[in-house]
């Protein structure tokens, strides 16, 4: 699993590459803890065009992220979702916390 990151003024892009499953998961929700941590963000956006894979672990790392940022206020928005994780995503009800990129 690859976590990929960069700041476009108060704006957090990160790109998921691999599975995001139980054995990554801990990976996961550390980086992106980190990321958000490290400074003011106005806005989250969580690509996933190179994530293969999902499970409910992953649900529960974006669920958590939510939860962190919506206290202060910041929302994600999800971008390019592969077909399969796309389907993980809407059976979840993510897709009703979070803005699915170009839905919004």
């Amino acid at each position: 699993m690859k976590v990929e990151h960069y700041k476009q003024g108060e704006e957090l892009h990160v790109k998921l590459c691999g599975e995001l499953d139980e054995h990554s998961g801990a990976y996961v929700r550390l980086s992106l803890d980190s990321l958000i941590d490290d400074g003011e963000i106005d806005k989250m956006y969580i690509d996933m065009s190179e994530l293969d894979f999902m499970d409910s672990t992953g649900i529960g790392v974006l669920i958590g992220r939510y939860k962190r940022l919506k206290a202060k206020g910041v929302p994600i928005f999800l971008q390019s979702p592969t077909p399969a994780v796309d389907r993980v995503l809407g059976i979840s009800g993510i897709y009703d916390i979070m803005i699915k990129a170009g839905q919004a």
